[in-house]
Parts: C-alpha cells; sequence; structure tokens
C-alpha cells in the first residue's frame, strides 16, 4: 500500500512543499494529497494590489500539479484528529474524511482583528482574494472620491496604503499607526518611509489604538473619531483553531510548536510550515509570518518528510531571518537589513532599485510555487521502512 501524504493548504508553503515532495519521492510508492479551499494559487504578497485595481492572472492549482502524481482536492478543512490520523473536509458534495500516514500542515493565517468590536461587520481586509476583491469593489463604487482609512502600521498596512494612494489618486487615503510609524525600521528607513507618505498623500496619524469599528467611522483610545467610506484592518494576522482542537501542542496563539526539523513534538506523523508553525528560527527567535519564512520552514519539512520516508539524512535548512522588503507603490521600497537579533541595521536600500528587488522576488515565488515539474529527476526516491541516520549537517528524525 502507497504510503499516503496529505498536504493542507496550497499557498506559498504548501504549494512548494507538494511540489518538491513530488519530485522527490516515487509514485510507486507514495500519494501525495494537496487540499485547498480555492481552486487557484492565490499570490497573497500581491493583494493589496488586486484591491487597488490591478489584474492579476491567477494560476489554476490543476494546471500548477498537472504533470505530477499530485492529488487536488478542493475542499475547506474543518477538522483534524492526529491521533486516528484523519482530515475531516467540506465542500459543495458535502463533508468527508481523508486518512493519512504522515501529514503536512499549511493551512496559513487570516486577519486578527484582537476583539475589537466592528470589524468583523464592518472592516475590509486583503489577506484574502475574496476580501481584496470586496475592497476593491467598494473602492470602484466610490469613483473618483472617497476616503479609506487603514488601520495598521505594519508591512500589510504600509503597502496597502500606499499602493491605494498611488493607483487611486483621488482617494484620500489615512494610515493609522498605533505607534511610531515604520517603528521597527532604521532612523535613516524611517524618513524615507514619511518621504513616500508624503509624496503619495497618505495622511499618517500616529499613536492611534482603535477600539471601535463601524460603518463610516472608528473610533480610538484617546477619544478621536476618524471619518471614512471604507475600513481597511491591517492590524495583524492569526491562525486558526483546527490544529488546537486536534489536540496538537500549540502556542497559545494557535501555531504549531514543532522541533528544528518542523516536525510536531506531539504527534510524530505531522509536520508544520508556513504562518501555521511555530518554529525556532537560527537566531534562537521564533519565524515571523512571511513569505520568506514560509519557504524556510518549508523546505526543512520537505527534507525531513523524504529523509524519513527513504532512510537517507535529513538535511538542516538555514532558518533565517534577513531584514524585511516593503513595497511603497509601484517605483519605491524599502529593503531593511536586520541584525542576528532582528533588530534594524542602519544600512537599508530604498528607491526604484528596492523596487525591483521586491518585484523579483515576488516573480520568483510566484513561479518556483508554479513550476513543480522543473527539474523532475528521472530518478525519484522509494520510500523504506528504516528510520533515517544523523549525518554531518543532518539530524535524525
Amino acid at each position: 500500500m502507497k504510503h499516503h501524504i496529505v498536504v493542507l493548504g496550497a499557498g506559498y508553503a504548501g504549494a512548494y512543499a507538494a511540489g518538491n515532495l513530488a519530485r522527490g519521492l516515487s509514485p510507486a510508492d507514495t500519494a501525495i494529497t494537496v487540499v485547498n479551499a480555492e481552486p487557484d494559487f492565490v499570490e497573497r504578497l500581491r493583494l493589496h494590489q488586486l484591491a487597488a485595481g490591478r489584474t492579476l492572472a491567477s494560476k489554476k492549482l490543476a494546471d500548477v500539479f498537472a504533470g505530477t502524481a499530485i492529488g487536488l482536492r478542493v475542499a475547506r478543512v474543518t477538522a483534524l484528529d492526529p491521533d486516528r490520523r484523519t482530515v475531516t473536509v467540506a465542500d459543495s458534495g458535502g463533508g468527508a474524511e481523508l486518512g493519512y500516514d504522515t501529514l503536512l500542515y499549511t493551512l496559513g493565517s487570516h486577519v486578527a482583528d484582537h476583539g475589537v468590536a466592528g470589524v468583523r461587520e464592518h472592516a475590509f481586509n486583503v489577506a484574502a482574494r475574496p476580501s481584496a476583491l470586496r475592497l476593491r469593489d467598494r473602492l470602484d463604487a466610490l469613483g473618483t472620491a472617497g476616503k479609506a482609512l487603514i488601520v495598521g502600521d505594519g508591512l500589510t498596512g504600509i503597502e496597502t496604503a500606499t499602493e491605494l494612494a498611488e493607483s487611486r489618486p483621488g482617494l484620500s487615503v489615512t494610515l493609522l499607526a498605533r505607534g511610531e510609524l515604520g517603528a521597527r525600521l532604521s532612523l535613516r528607513a524611517r524618513g524615507h518611509l514619511r518621504r513616500a507618505c508624503t509624496r503619495l498623500g497618505v495622511t499618517v496619524v500616529e499613536h492611534a489604538e482603535v477600539t471601535a469599528v463601524e460603518a463610516d467611522r472608528v473610533r480610538c483610545a484617546d477619544g478621536s473619531v476618524h471619518a471614512c467610506d471604507a475600513t481597511v484592518w491591517a492590524a495583524g494576522f492569526t491562525v486558526g483553531p483546527i490544529a488546537a482542537a486536534g489536540g496538537l501542542d500549540v502556542t497559545a496563539d494557535g501555531r504549531i510548536i514543532v522541533d528544528r526539523v518542523m516536525r510536531s513534538v506531539s504527534h510524530e506523523d505531522v509536520y508544520a510550515a508556513g504562518d501555521s508553525v511555530h518554529a525556532i528560527g537560527d537566531n534562537g527567535l521564533p519565524m515571523p509570518m512571511s513569505c520568506g519564512s514560509a519557504g524556510y520552514t518549508a523546505r526543512q519539512a520537505v527534507n525531513a518528510i523524504m529523509g524519513r520516508l527513504t532512510g537517507g539524512r535529513i538535511d538542516e535548512t538555514a532558518l533565517a531571518y534577513s531584514g524585511n522588503h516593503i513595497t511603497l507603490g509601484r517605483r519605491d521600497a524599502i529593503l531593511q537589513s536586520v541584525d542576528a537579533q532582528a533588530r534594524a541595521t542602519p544600512r537599508y536600500v530604498g528607491g526604484r532599485a528596492a523596487a525591483l528587488v521586491k518585484e523579483g522576488i515576488n516573480r520568483v515565488s510566484l513561479w518556483t510555487v508554479s513550476h513543480p515539474t522543473f527539474g523532475l529527476p528521472t530518478r525519484t526516491r522509494r520510500t523504506t521502512q528504516e528510520q533515517p541516520v544523523a549525518g554531518a549537517g543532518g539530524v535524525s528524525a
């Protein structure tokens, strides 16, 4: 009987991992199923651009996985039972239960409302394609006028505010920052960010703690009220409850606790990658939720799964956090490097050169995910009942 690998989620981490597992493991004795709620691969890094009005070509997952032995199940994951090694999914035809031998959990994250009243009812976001399209429709309805309020001054909030301001010049854009704008950036990079906001006409309100979102305004802890036609919530991300409800060991915020090779510390047949995982980086700090972290953790999970199944050495992939890449519209960006403790260094790159680098990163990320058959080996590795052995630069499962 074939060893069944189930991958939950086909974002940057899941789609990349599934493609690499299909490249490296023989279909003669392994079967891979990917479960994803949507039929398309979603470029989450570009959803703020989609909301601003840009056209993004969608990639059908069926086309992405064509030519591989990967089976695609378009369905929503509703439950996980790691003791029975089953996953419950739901689609238009109803519910079903999938069994697995090895599970890779990459369900990602969604917007965190932090308990603020009215966020779910009244705010838009760019965390998923449907919500980004709803925001675009709302902005289209406003025509050449209107006021958009962006709550949150993290990377998503900054990128959304600057993209909307540049792409929709008639729109009034205000960015509400909980603290100082760009506090995680170096002094010079913060200056660059402020100049970009000024150039694009983005109004910045600092030290604004939002306590309620209403249909046409937001209220702050200091008593101030900010009127708007569309509130965009970009105040952080969180994970869903499925892993915790299933009994996996998770952090207080629900992320799966893993060892160095992305294997669940509570269930040996479960691996995790991307935003869903609580992984400790090479600097001793938790890896941040980001596309870069998704790539590193997915690569490590693939190495671990393949090593365990084939009896080979499990090489340790670098778990690095090199810095932040922030787009400021289409022709400007900031590349901020960080030190070993994830603190901003004085060195940064800004302007058109930084924008081209960020665009290159986006393109490479999409190409890597959407070409899983590239370099498909003529000889894949067969599974074995033997356990992998530790080697130089590797660890035992």
